[in-house]
């Protein structure tokens, strides 16, 4: 055999060799849903949690893995889970948001979410998508590249998960439930918690502060997630400076900043430099809110300290985080962020549109006779606030059940008005389980509009199945013949979670390469609960993998 042939026979076998490795494992989890007593603020209270951990146990793979996570019920209210970000090629049933994608798993029952991560590397999280139990039932999930292809940024000493919450010292869902049925706001949350914890600077600190050691001169990969239920958040480490390097699973162009601003299902990757000697330093979380609106103002810390830091003698150095409407600081944090739109990591922008959609967002009225003011506070979409049927969206599609929704979602407000402008007199909305239809592959540009019906305020926008290029944003009305001259389509962020700026619009494209029924919603708990929803229908394409896999056998019954 000649030196050629044995060459290329070795080069065959380390390519197979090379391919096997390149295939994703298939990583098992188990998910116990049950009910824990947990102290906090000097109160203990049963909450709903996974596994007896709060937060959640971090779900850990790698690009093109599979991931099988077998979730029982052992509590007394219907549980799904989330997994926040996370594409779902074709397996729209385990997406999770109880009625659009499956039936909630019922007490004593059990569902095994079954995906694969496609073509995303970097933090997202995952949380119960029913009621308001996502307050305690919620988690990371920490995507790796897959091996031997490097973070592009300098690799991390150490990573360490941030995980920014809410805790309310009564039953979270009495607080919604009590709200409803006198028809205004919820009760505002007690204390902002980083990994479950709210620090020292409320009573009863003992054990309730988490602590990340650290050692001079190394970098740290900061995995940020805001898990609040209803606020946006800046957060801050004293004396450091934080370099931007994800946003969402997608790299960035790094970019230094003192703080970071992250709205409630957004998440952030941040390297911070630990260039001081020594000493002790808050990471600190506190709202940001910039409309005349009720917020948790209380800050949560956690406690970044030096090894060999004297305890006795280096008293703790507080942040100075940007003010609770500091409206610039959010707008400038915004604009600087930049895909990465490198060769290995493109941002593959729709450069032209098929299909133009103007969707206004915003707070509005509904007639209760049984309310204290006869009628509640409610939320809409294009004045429609969205009505949850009693089966899953997905299941109705697929099987064709008809009465469940109608596809007649309108593509603009049937009304116009000055958006953010004196709200008109009519405040009062219509309901309805609509839902917008999209041919598959289809390139989608969506203006969401706010408006000052009620009040103007940020509203963070979730599309599941989907990442979205944010093209554009301002405050004011959007302008459809001025604004678009201005829309990067070079390098826009890539995210799964945008906020829409108080009294403004945001624009993003994205392209309807994912059949099934996917929902978008705000992303504030409380607004998602008063209607502040809909549902895209990607119909199927017409190849092979271009159509939505049949239900898996443990699909949960209604």
């Amino acid at each position: 055999m000649s030196v050629m042939k044995i060459m290329l026979i070795v080069l065959v076998i380390i390519l197979c060799f090379s391919a096997m490795g390149a295939e994703g494992k298939t990583r098992h989890y188990k998910f116990d849903v049950e009910l824990k007593n947990v102290s906090r603020l000097c109160r203990t209270k049963p909450i709903v949690i996974v596994n007896g951990e709060f937060p959640g146990p971090t779900i850990y793979a790698r690009e093109g893995d599979t991931v099988i996570v077998n979730v029982t019920n052992h509590v007394k209210y219907n549980v799904s889970i989330h997994w926040h970000g996370v594409r779902q090629l074709r397996t729209g049933w385990a997406d999770g948001p109880a009625y659009i994608t499956q039936c909630p798993i019922q007490t004593g029952q059990s569902y095994a979410y079954n995906f694969t991560v496609t073509g995303q590397r970097g933090t997202l999280w995952w949380h119960a998508h029913i009621l308001w139990l996502r307050a305690t039932i919620h988690g990371a999930i920490v995507i790796l590249p897959p091996k031997h292809n490097p973070y592009p940024f300098p690799k991390p000493h150490k990573e360490i998960t941030l995980l920014l919450g809410e805790w309310w010292n009564a039953d979270v869902e009495a607080v919604i439930n009590e709200a409803l049925k006198a028809g205004g706001a919820p009760n505002v949350s007690d204390a902002h918690t980083i990994n479950g914890k709210p620090g020292p600077l409320f009573k009863c600190p003992t054990k309730e502060t988490f602590v990340v050691p650290v050692e001079h001169g190394k970098t740290y990969l900061l995995r940020i997630i805001n898990a609040a239920l209803n606020d946006e958040l800046f957060f801050d480490v004293a004396n450091h400076h934080l370099k931007v390097v994800e946003v969402d699973a997608v790299y960035t162009k790094p970019f230094e900043t003192k703080s970071i601003v992250i709205a409630p299902g957004q998440t952030t990757n941040a390297l911070l430099h630990t260039n001081k000697g020594s000493g002790r330093y808050f990471m600190a979380a506190r709202s940001f809110m910039d409309a005349p609106v009720a917020v948790d103002n209380k800050t949560a810390t956690a406690i970044l300290q030096y090894a060999n830091s004297n305890f006795s003698t280096n008293s703790v150095i507080m942040p100075s985080i940007p003010s609770q409407n500091d409206t610039s600081f959010a707008t400038n944090f915004s604009n600087n962020l930049r895909s990465l739109n490198s060769a290995r990591f493109p941002a593959k922008v729709p450069q032209t549109v098929d299909r133009h959609l103007f969707f206004t967002v915003g707070l509005a009225l509904y007639s209760c006779p049984t309310c204290n003011n006869g009628s509640r506070v409610s939320a809409s979409i294009n004045n429609i606030s969205f009505v949850m049927p009693k089966i899953s969206l997905l299941q109705a599609h697929f099987f064709n059940i008809t009465g469940v929704f109608t596809t007649d979602f309108p593509d603009k407000p049937p009304t116009p008005f000055n958006y953010t402008g004196s709200p008109p007199k009519n405040a009062m909305t219509s309901k309805g389980t609509r839902l917008t239809r999209i041919p598959f592959n289809s390139t989608v540009q969506l203006v969401l509009q706010g408006t000052s019906v009620l009040t103007v305020e940020n509203h963070p926008v979730h599309l599941h199945g989907f990442n979205f290029f944010i093209v554009g944003r301002g405050f004011g009305n959007y302008d459809p013949k001025k604004d678009p001259a201005k829309f990067n389509l070079v390098d826009p962020p890539e995210r799964n979670t945008v906020g829409v700026p108080t009294g403004g619009w945001t624009a993003f494209r994205f392209r309807a390469d994912n059949p099934g029924v996917w929902f978008m919603h705000c992303h504030l708990e409380v607004h998602t609960t008063w209607g502040l929803k809909m549902a895209f229908l990607v119909e199927n394409g017409k190849g092979p993998n271009q159509s939505i896999l049949p239900p898996p056998r443990d699909l949960p019954k209604c």
